[in-house]
């Protein structure tokens, strides 16, 4: 009767013991899943995009400067007004603020699609930078960074 009443409470020791182990457990392996399916879609996004700055040009007086930036990867861009562009003589350059972070003053940038509605692949950003005056002759370095991080760099002279 002892060895059959210590089985017993053995038993219910070891299935209460496995109820906590399961209880501390699953919610870790949960939300681990969950941080490893984020981050693989992240990946997946930064494979799939991928743009290309194709020319730049300026204005006759030179105040402003225009940037075509086209999609060449596979991905939808969106939210490019949180996307970073650094302009500027070389070795001498500055992150310019989107339009409405400039709050008045130069220079900013602003960007009109070209060929379509949305930035999918193929399609074509026209990038404008405004100064308030000439920035100068000779070369000049542009960056544009998009939210995730992609970004490509273009040498030209003016």
């Amino acid at each position: 009767m002892d060895k059959a009443v210590t089985t017993a409470l053995l038993i219910i020791a070891g299935v209460v013991c496995m109820i906590f182990v399961f209880n501390s457990v699953y919610p870790m392996v949960n939300r681990s899943t969950q941080a490893m399916v984020s981050m693989a879609e992240k990946v997946d996004e930064r494979m799939k995009t991928r743009i290309s700055i194709v020319h730049a040009a300026s204005s006759a007086n030179r105040t402003q400067i225009y940037l075509w930036v086209k999609n060449i990867g596979t991905q939808r861009i969106t939210n490019v007004e949180d996307s970073d562009l650094f302009f500027g003589q070389e070795g001498d350059f500055d992150r310019v603020p989107y339009v409405d972070d400039a709050q008045g003053s130069y220079p900013y940038w602003e960007y009109s699609l070209e060929n379509d509605t949305q930035w999918v692949t193929s399609a074509t950003l026209k990038i404008t930078i405004t100064f308030n005056s000439d920035p100068g002759s000779g070369l000049y370095f542009a960056k544009f960074i998009l939210p995730n991080g992609i970004y490509d760099e273009y040498f030209f002279s003016m």
